[in-house]
């Protein structure tokens, strides 16, 4: 029998670059992560544009990234990552039912998707390595339901009303869900108000809602109905 060489140096461990404005949650799952043997945090990054920032510096295998920022969306962060670092992998992870994320994560260049508090603690190291090794992480639900999508006759597709949206108009109608005022979006999305009055627009005709009220309304049971049992807290978030 051949003999290790007793030289050989172990595995690499693949690096970690975790975005999340919540610092005991990046605590949670560095404690986690750096426990496997191979996988380390390199670092850690609390806005869109700390993470940006960190990715040239530390060099990251790949970046799990929180959907909700306070500075940007996740879904225009995994964009703005393809499109400086192509190719790296960005692994998405939120509250909100992958339902309604995952396959926009998808087309947005990420890898995968992963609900907070969902499945063991080894249910998150096991997402990270198979995008580590180069396919998607999704529940087999959600794979089922992305195939199923691919397979349907167009216009035929599944889901609720707001997948009719663009992933900007999704964006607005949180904000508006969450109670921001049309000047108060405009400055987060660093647009005009004209341009946020625009999207408001096309998400009533989209929607099929034909005034401003029935429009808030909606936008409100929206949020609260991805929020679950924290719905409340909805409107206070940031």
């Amino acid at each position: 029998m051949p003999r290790k060489d007793p030289k050989t140096k172990p595995a690499e461990r693949k690096k970690i670059l975790l975005v999340d404005d919540h610092p005991l949650m990046r605590r949670g799952q560095a404690d986690l992560l750096n426990r496997e043997l191979d996988l380390t945090v390199c670092g850690e990054a609390g806005t869109a544009r700390e993470a940006m920032e960190a990715i040239p510096k530390l060099k990251p295998d790949l970046v799990l990234v929180d959907m909700t920022l306070p500075d940007k969306d996740g879904l225009e962060l995994i964009k703005d990552i393809q499109a400086l670092h192509p190719g790296l992998p960005v692994l998405a992870m939120s509250m909100q039912d992958e339902s309604l994320y995952a396959a926009r994560v998808l087309r947005a260049g990420g890898r995968g998707y992963v609900m907070k508090g969902e499945g063991s603690d080894a249910h998150l190291a096991a997402a990270i390595r198979t995008v580590l090794n180069g396919q998607i992480a999704v529940s087999p639900r959600m794979s089922a339901k992305i195939l199923e999508s691919v397979a349907a006759p167009s216009g035929k597709v599944g889901g609720g009303p707001e997948a009719k949206l663009s992933d900007r108009e999704l964006e607005v109608l949180k904000l508006y869900g969450e109670g921001w005022s049309t000047d108060e979006i405009a400055k987060r999305l660093h647009l005009s108000p004209k341009t946020v009055d625009v999207h408001r627009a096309h998400i009533k005709e989209k929607l099929g809602l034909k005034t401003t009220p029935e429009f808030t309304r909606f936008a409100i049971r929206w949020v609260a109905s991805q929020s679950g049992p924290n719905a409340s807290s909805a409107t206070s978030s940031s």
